[in-house]
C-alpha cells in the first residue's frame, strides 16, 4: 500500500512532471496546454507551450484567471467559486486526477468549469476527482480565460477566446491523456452553466471534431449566445469606460485589474434587439459572440456523432433570489421587469405561467421564469435538435433535489447537482444552514446514482435510462 501523497514523475510530450500518489489515484496539478497569455497575448488564440527542461512540479495549484469576487448574500459559494483571482500569468493550466499512470486505457472526462464567463477555476472543491478515479475514470479540470481577455468582442482579436482555450485543451488531452492512463479516443467533455454552455458550442464548432466522443451539458443552454449586435454594444461601454478605441491594440496594454475595475459599468446593460431578447437575462455582460445559436447550428460541428447527456435543475432561478432574500420580497413589478429583459412579449409569457400554477408567489414566478430563459428553454431546444440528428444518443435528465440550505428555501437550486455529480455530498463543508446542500444530510445513494450515471455515460454513452427521441421524450428525474 501507497503512503499518503507519494510522489511520482511521469514523462509527458512537454517535459517530465512531478504529481502525488495516494489512496485516490494519482494527481498532476497546473500542466500548461497553451502559453501563458500574457500583454496582447491575452487577446490572441492560444499559443502551444514552449515545454520546459528538467521535472516541473506538479503538486501545487495553478494561477487562476483573473476574475472579481463573487458574493451570494448569506449563501457559502466559496466551494464553487474557489480563490478567487489567484494572481500570476501560466493560469491556461490542466488539474489531472487518475487511478494509476500505468498504460491504460480508461475513459477520460474533461471538466469545464462554470462562473458567468467571469468567474471560476478548477481550483474549486466542488470538483474533486476523487470518485471518478476511483471509479476508473481519468478526470481532467480545465482553466481558460474569462472576462474582457476571454470573451469581450473586439476588432483585430478572435472571438470566443475561452472557448478557443477549451479546445486547446482538448488538443492537450488528445496528446497527452494517454500518458495518464487515458483513451484519447474516448473523451467525455462536460460542463456546468457557463461550462455547460460552452460544451453545448463545441457541439456546433467545426474544430471540435474528432476532440471528443461524448458530452455533457450541466444547466447550460444551447440559446446563450449574444448576437454580434448585442456583443458590440457591450464592446462599447467597456472601451467607453477605459477611455480607449474598441480594438485589441487599444486593450493591450491595459492592465487585468483595471479590466476588472470597470465590470461594475458593465452590469445592467439593455441587451435586447430588435431581434434577440437577453439571453443571459442581464446576469452577466459577457457570453459567446455567435451569429447562430449552437442549439440551430448542431449541424456544423460535431454533434451528430456525439453522444449528449443534457439536463437542468427544477429550480434553478433560486439560486439569483433565496440568498439574497428575494424569494420574499420581489414584486409583480420586478417580474414583468425581468419578463421584459428575456420575453418579446412578456404578459403573455407571465399569463400563460400564472394560468399553469396560480399559486405560486411573485418570487417563485420570478425564480421560474429565469430558470426558464437562462437555462431550461435553451436545454430543452438543444436536447430536441440533438435528437434530430443523433439517432438515439440523446439522453435527458431533470435534477430535482432540493437543498434545505437558508431554511429549507435553497431547493433544487443552480449548482445543488454538482456535489452528487462529484459524489462528494457528503463533505462537512456542504452542510450547514448557509452552505450548499444545507443542514439535512444528503438522501442515501442519490450521490452514487448521480455519479455512477455520469460514470458509465462517459463509458458507454448510456447512463442507464432510455434515450430522448423525438417520438419518445424521455426524461429521467434525478433525486425528485
Amino acid at each position: 500500500m501507497f503512503r499518503q501523497a507519494d510522489p511520482v514523475v511521469v514523462e509527458t510530450p512537454a517535459g517530465a512532471v512531478r504529481g502525488l500518489r495516494d489512496g485516490s489515484g494519482e494527481r498532476f496539478r497546473a500542466l500548461p496546454y497553451a502559453a501563458a497569455p500574457t500583454g496582447a497575448g491575452r487577446f490572441a488564440p492560444p499559443a502551444p507551450h514552449p515545454g520546459w527542461s528538467g521535472v516541473r512540479d506538479g503538486t501545487r495549484p495553478s494561477p487562476t484567471a483573473p476574475q472579481p469576487a463573487r458574493d451570494f448574500g448569506r449563501l457559502d459559494m466559496a466551494p464553487y467559486f474557489g480563490p478567487g483571482w489567484a494572481p500570476g500569468e501560466e493560469y491556461l493550466t490542466v488539474d489531472v486526477h487518475t487511478p494509476a499512470v500505468d498504460g491504460g486505457r480508461r475513459p477520460v472526462m474533461v471538466f469545464v468549469h462554470g462562473g458567468g464567463f467571469v468567474t471560476g477555476s478548477n481550483r474549486a472543491a466542488l470538483y474533486d476527482g476523487g470518485a471518478f478515479a476511483r471509479d476508473g475514470v481519468v478526470l481532467v479540470t480545465v482553466n481558460y480565460r474569462l472576462g474582457i481577455p476571454g470573451f469581450l468582442d473586439l476588432a483585430g482579436a478572435p472571438a470566443n477566446r475561452g472557448l478557443l482555450d477549451v479546445l486547446a485543451a482538448l488538443g492537450w488531452v488528445r496528446d497527452t491523456i494517454a500518458t495518464f492512463g487515458g483513451d484519447p479516443e474516448n473523451v467525455t467533455v462536460f460542463g456546468q452553466s457557463a461550462g455547460a454552455t460552452l460544451v453545448g458550442a463545441l457541439l456546433a464548432t467545426p474544430e471540435a471534431a474528432g476532440l471528443f466522443r461524448r458530452a455533457i451539458v450541466q444547466s447550460g443552454s444551447g440559446t446563450g449566445a449574444f448576437t454580434p449586435e448585442q456583443a458590440r454594444r457591450v464592446t462599447a461601454a467597456a472601451a467607453a469606460a477605459l477611455g480607449v478605441e474598441p480594438t485589441a491594440e487599444a486593450f493591450a496594454p491595459v492592465p487585468d485589474e483595471r479590466f476588472l475595475a470597470i465590470l461594475p459599468a458593465l452590469a445592467g446593460l439593455d441587451l435586447r434587439t430588435r431581434t434577440a431578447m437577453d439571453p443571459l437575462a442581464g446576469l452577466s455582460p459577457f457570453s459567446l459572440v455567435l451569429p447562430v445559436q449552437p442549439a440551430d447550428g448542431l449541424a456544423d460541428g460535431p454533434a451528430r456523432d456525439v453522444d449528449l447527456l443534457i439536463g437542468t435543475n427544477t429550480q434553478e432561478g433560486h439560486l439569483y433570489l433565496v440568498p439574497q432574500g428575494a424569494l420574499e420580497s420581489t414584486t409583480e413589478a420586478d417580474v414583468l421587469d425581468l419578463a421584459g429583459r428575456v420575453h418579446a412579449d412578456p404578459e403573455t409569457a407571465l399569463a400563460a405561467r400564472r394560468a399553469a400554477r396560480p399559486d405560486e408567489t411573485p418570487g417563485e414566478l420570478r425564480s421560474a421564469v429565469l430558470g426558464q430563459a437562462l437555462f431550461e428553454a435553451g436545454t430543452v431546444r438543444m436536447a430536441q435538435a440533438h435528437a434530430r440528428i443523433s439517432g438515439g444518443r440523446t439522453y435527458v435528465y431533470s435534477f430535482g433535489y432540493g437543498s434545505t440550505a437558508l431554511d429549507g428555501r435553497l431547493g433544487a437550486a443552480h449548482t445543488v447537482e454538482l456535489p452528487f455529480v462529484f459524489d462528494i455530498a457528503d463533505k462537512p463543508w456542504l452542510h450547514g444552514d448557509n452552505r450548499l446542500l444545507g443542514p439535512a444530510p444528503a438522501p442515501a445513494g442519490l450521490a452514487p446514482r448521480v455519479h455512477g450515471a455520469w460514470v458509465a455515460f462517459a463509458g458507454t454513452g448510456n447512463p442507464g435510462w432510455a434515450p430522448y427521441t423525438p417520438q419518445r421524450l424521455a426524461v429521467e428525474i434525478l433525486g425528485a
